[in-house]
């Protein structure tokens, strides 16, 4: 078993699912590989965590009890840095010879792949795995494209909303029930301590300010004749932009600073104590539990319109596919198996707090460790997912959504001018991708 250490600047967890996709690759020629080796060295690449070691322990583990049962096996492991995984990606899919035999993707990732031809069809065996009885719906549909199964889900992601406790308590603040009352907590939060954003939020936050689009009824985009057309000009879509966009501005978080902020950069705001509140994901709770407001925080569903309703969630996550290319197609899809299995992912849940995407092993999680259950409660109200478009990819790396938050919030542009010119560009990818 060897491991590697080349990589970039570190990146969060679940970069996952949620962090902008690039431009996809174009189509590569027929690569599948003409052989079925059942020895020799395998390839994997693994996304580089923050804090990148306990994810590599849990994966030495596995990779171990792999090759105790494949003798003959060796295993390389390559943990590559989120924001360059499409051109690194791009090129093994266009140099079968270089490429590896397995790969960590987001899920947002996974049409641009299949539609580029990279990714192998793992269906028969995905379905005869006795352990995906207890896979998330959700999650297999991370791995589904055209009713055809493209990996293993690893990991699912989704936020919810960070509180200050002891910033509530001293300023006699209950828990928001509606996204209105969200808005005026904050505001009341910046007037009675300045030196706080209400809420941290981020005008290249894209997955966090999605909640607030889909709450109001509003979409990204619908299905038309095979493809998608933008809807987030609609009359819906744009009054949960408007509700969003509200929350900057000098009586929450200026524009000057939060603008150009990411949702690592309002996660990170939130741990140093500078934020009564966030939006972050169950894979911010380790960053969270090492930053200056431990103990003194709490977690909740980031609610929705109505009180009692809860914002519909950005689904994210990370999932492991075997590359076509792979000369060693049965002992990747066991090893697939392996990464993926019950077993490492409550290891990883354990290590990093990645959530398990088994219902029986989240179950289990959330007995052990009660952050979770906000996060469950948050899935089990029902998740949204980016359009399935290759198209998407090119929206995403090209910051379409942020752009347009961004043009709202300095003013440049209204909530109506702004939001069709993002549905311009929106139509233009989908109609580039076909």
């Amino acid at each position: 078993m060897k491991f590697s250490t080349r990589t970039a600047a570190p990146v969060v967890a679940l970069a996952l699912a949620g962090l902008a996709a690039t431009a996809c690759a174009p189509q590569t020629s027929d690569n599948r590989a003409k052989t079925d080796d059942k020895s020799g060295t395998l390839r994997v690449w693994l996304f580089r965590e923050v804090n990148n070691k306990p994810k590599e322990q849990v994966v030495e583990r596995a990779v171990a009890a792999f090759e105790r049962a494949h003798e003959g096996t060796d295993v390389r492991i390559d943990y590559i840095p989120v924001d360059t995984r499409a051109q690194k990606i791009k090129a093994a899919f266009n140099d079968p010879k270089s490429a590896p035999d397995l790969i960590e993707y987001g899920n947002t990732d996974m049409a641009g792949y299949v539609k580029d031809g990279g990714l192998a069809d793992v269906t028969a065996e995905f379905g005869t795995w006795d352990e995906t009885k207890d896979t998330d719906p959700t999650a297999r549909d991370s791995v589904t494209v055209g009713g055809k199964v493209y990996g293993a889900p690893l990991l699912v992601g989704v936020r919810a909303l960070y509180y200050r406790t002891d910033v509530f308590r001293e300023l006699g603040l209950t828990v928001p029930r509606t996204q209105a009352e969200l808005v005026s907590t904050a505001k009341k939060i910046r007037k009675a301590r300045p030196e706080l954003y209400g809420l941290a939020v981020g005008g290249a936050y894209t997955y966090g300010a999605m909640p607030f689009i889909w709450a109001h009824g509003g979409e990204l985009a619908e299905g038309k004749d095979g493809s998608y057309k933008a809807a987030i000009n609609s009359p819906a879509a744009q009054r949960g932009i408007t509700a969003y966009t509200s929350l900057f501005g000098d009586d929450n978080c200026p524009a000057a600073k939060c603008a150009q902020m990411g949702g690592n950069a309002t996660v990170t705001a939130f741990a140093a104590g500078k934020a009564g509140m966030a939006i972050g994901g169950d894979f911010s709770h380790q960053a969270v539990e090492a930053g200056k407001i431990k103990g003194k925080y709490a977690v909740v569903p980031l609610p929705g319109v109505e009180a009692g309703r809860i914002a519909p969630a950005f689904a994210g996550g990370n999932n492991i596919g075997v590359l076509k290319s792979s000369s060693h197609r049965t002992l990747a899809v066991d090893l697939m198996k392996s990464l993926a299995g019950k077993r490492t992912q409550a290891q990883l849940f354990d290590a990093m707090g990645f959530l398990p995407t088994f219902t029986d092993v989240r179950a289990e999680v959330a007995r052990k460790e009660p952050f979770v259950e906000p996060f469950v409660t948050t899935l089990g109200a029902g998740t949204k997912f980016v359009p399935e478009s290759a198209g998407w990819g090119q929206i995403d790396s090209s910051l379409v959504l942020p752009t347009m938050f961004q043009e709202i919030v300095s003013g440049g542009k209204d909530v109506a001018a702004a939001s069709g010119d993002a549905a311009r560009k929106m139509d233009a990818a989908f109609g580039s991708a076909g």
